[in-house]
């Protein structure tokens, strides 16, 4: 496992799908993780320091997680099947190791708020020439004010998420 950390956050401009970029911590590889929307603005909403006026999903599981005693000591990401990534939250509990299945975004939005250190499989890792190669590229949403730029900054995502309406999500239907 290599330590990574959260480089960026884009958009997909084939799916308009929001991608969390994980980067080799002092090093140049990367994994792109396809997430959705709601995971996107957790992460950003954690890396600005925003706070909602109610716990949102991920700050829940943290004051569950230190309501039971546990710590969070560390997050990995460890494959990728069908396009599926799965992560893992490693916990200690009173001397015992408890590993917990889950989503990447939603153990990275979960390790940002627990200063807990995020892993990737080795075999997920590549290069930013692999990356280019491969044909991926991610875009800013036309909407986002950014311009000229084939990333989108936390700040642009910031603003852009603010800027959304709940009839943005669709209709919920029970």
């Amino acid at each position: 496992m290599i330590e990574v950390v959260v480089s960026k956050l884009g958009v997909d401009p084939s799916n308009q799908s929001y991608v969390v970029v994980l980067q080799e911590k002092g090093g140049g590889r990367m994994l792109p993780i396809w997430i959705g929307q709601v995971e996107a603005e957790s992460i950003v909403m954690q890396m600005h320091n925003m706070k909602r006026s109610r716990p949102l999903t991920h700050d829940l599981c943290k004051s569950i997680i230190l309501a039971t005693g546990s710590e969070l000591r560390r997050v990995q990401i460890t494959r990728v099947e069908s396009n599926t990534y799965y992560g893992e939250l490693h916990l200690d509990r009173d001397g015992k190791s408890l590993r917990v299945d889950s989503r990447p975004s939603d153990a990275i939005a979960i390790a940002l708020r627990l200063d807990a250190p995020i892993y990737a499989s080795d075999t997920l890792l590549v290069s930013a020439e692999e990356e280019e190669e491969g044909g991926e590229s991610f875009s800013v949403p036309p909407e986002s004010g950014a311009r000229d730029s084939t990333e989108l900054s936390a700040e642009q995502l910031k603003e852009y998420l603010e800027q959304l309406r709940p009839e943005d999500f669709g209709k919920f239907n029970p």
